[in-house]
């Protein structure tokens, strides 16, 4: 395998937005998205290249160590992001405002990512019990940075019946992002609560090339755009009332995620180059 293939110019952020995958170890996605002969230590540097975003699963299932998080910032290029799901373990803890150690472990591990760090994502699996005030006080414990850094929060509640107007306004009051699920399984709503947006797009279909139509694709993009410029779409499903104006511009976060997942690669980067376009 020649270095032909990492050759070709990444793929940047377009004004503010994002388009990616989950994860880059998939075995249907070599000699599909992954050329042939391509060796799999070289999947995360091929996959880099292709998509703009990419959010990390495994850290769901565990954390992984300091050098892991620094080698996989070092194979990636610049401007390059990932989003992160925080461990399960965390969101499972019996009392989630005494998971302050167990937060402060994750963080600190995976600032190791540096300016590849983007989004960390905290899911509340269906079935969960959730206490209200519990979930507030777990709230204050997340940090809003981590040395120098920034951090973005992203809360996936797959909960419906804990899916309302207060969850939120807990959320815009933390400044924190909640997942725009477009699925039929989870919670989907759009309501814009942070200075950022992130959506998980789950319908791709296996009969399309791109898993999603080309006049599907365009209307993605569309929304991503009027979000990028501070505007919410009016074609998604909301909770609360649409706001007023506009709001200052943001950035955007979109990956295509499970469904016909062998699929989601060529979907994300169609949504760049219609994006580009």
């Amino acid at each position: 395998m020649t270095d032909d293939l990492f050759a070709a110019k990444p793929p940047k952020a377009v004004d503010g937005i994002r388009a990616g995958i989950g994860g880059w170890t998939f075995a249907p996605w070599r000699g599909n998205f992954y050329p042939a002969g391509l060796v799999q230590r070289r999947e995360l540097e091929y996959a880099s290249r292709h998509v703009s975003a990419i959010e990390i699963n495994g850290t769901y299932y565990g954390t992984q160590k300091p050098a892991t998080y620094a080698k996989w910032r070092d194979e990636t290029p610049e401007d390059f992001v990932f989003s992160a799901k925080a461990p399960k373990r965390i969101m499972a803890s019996r009392v989630l405002a005494k998971a302050g150690a167990q937060v402060e472990d994750f963080i600190a591990g995976i600032a190791e990512l540096g300016d590849r760090m983007g989004p960390l994502v905290w899911q509340f699996d269906r079935g969960t019990k959730i206490d209200p005030d519990d979930f507030a006080a777990f709230l204050e414990l997340l940090p809003k940075r981590v040395g120098a850094r920034e951090l973005r929060h992203v809360l996936d509640v797959r909960d419906p019946g804990f899916v309302d107007a207060g969850y939120l306004a807990l959320a815009r009051r933390h400044g924190m992002a909640t997942v725009f699920t477009d699925s039929p399984e989870h919670p989907s709503f759009a309501d814009v609560t942070a200075d950022f947006v992130y959506a998980r797009l789950m319908r791709s279909r296996a009969g399309i090339a791109t898993g999603y139509g080309d006049g599907e694709l365009r209307q993605w993009a569309a929304r991503a755009r009027t979000w990028a410029a501070g505007g919410e779409p009016d074609d998604l499903p909301r909770i609360g009332p649409a706001p007023g104006k506009p709001a200052a511009r943001r950035d955007v976060f979109i990956y295509f995620i499970s469904a016909a997942k062998e699929r989601n690669p060529a979907a994300a980067m169609a949504l760049l180059r219609e994006l580009g376009a």
